[in-house]
């Protein structure tokens, strides 16, 4: 099956066919080789996973190289909200090309998003038909909230790290985006890192781990609790 983005990718470890599926997206300038990075850290542990980390759809407005989910050429909350409007189908067709592909359900599938990665999630998850596993979103905000009550059709779990010295994303977009979601009935968690700015440490890292190993595994523990009941 053609999907409409291409990225870097890491098959599972165990060699297998993947059982689940993880989508790393990036933010504003970088592809999807700044992503796929984290994939090592969680393998390990996720053996029979797949990472894809998929160039976002355009070249990015404010540089000779990388890529964009929407324009930041202005801050103008109505013009962000727009131009994620615009990518949310984009990024909804390769969720469910990768999907079909593999032969998964929709809660088989989690997405890592940073900066604005984490945006686009916020946003296209809810909205979707079925429920992810789940969504880790760094450094993000979440766009079209005011609108969320009426549009929501899923409620994915979700982990959101952010750092309290952020400058480009502020920090205090972490706890309007848990108070939102949490509004709406979407089980979420917020987490400030001390002293980080806008990136991703190592106990985030960890966190998210816990978090996909939690998401990506409940299923297979449910099933193998069923058989040790029988």
């Amino acid at each position: 099956m053609q999907l409409n983005l291409q990225g870097p990718s890491l098959m599972p470890e165990s060699g297998g066919a993947p059982d689940s599926l993880v989508v790393l997206l990036h933010g504003v300038g970088a592809d999807g080789n700044d992503l796929i990075g984290l994939a090592p850290y969680w393998a390990d542990d996720l053996p029979d996973t797949a990472f894809f980390s998929p160039h976002a759809p355009f070249p990015c407005d404010m540089a000779p190289f990388g890529r964009q989910w929407f324009s930041l050429m202005s801050f103008d909350p109505d013009r962000v909200l727009a131009g994620i409007r615009q990518a949310a189908p984009i990024l909804d067709s390769y969720i469910d090309g990768l999907l079909a592909a593999h032969g998964l359900a929709a809660d088989r599938l989690a997405i890592v998003g940073f900066s604005q990665g984490s945006m686009m999630a916020l946003y296209t998850a809810p909205r979707r038909a079925t429920p992810l596993a789940g969504i880790v979103g760094f450094s993000g905000a979440l766009y079209g909230g005011a609108t969320l009550a009426d549009d929501i059709r899923a409620k994915p779990p979700s982990l959101l790290i952010h750092g309290e010295d952020d400058g480009v994303v502020p920090f205090p977009s972490l706890q309007a985006a848990h108070a939102r979601l949490k509004s709406v009935g979407v089980p979420v968690k917020a987490v400030a890192r001390p002293g980080l700015a806008h990136g991703i440490d190592e106990i985030g890292i960890d966190l998210a781990g816990a978090f996909l190993l939690a998401a990506l595994t409940k299923k297979a523990a449910a099933i193998a609790h069923a058989e040790a009941s029988c």
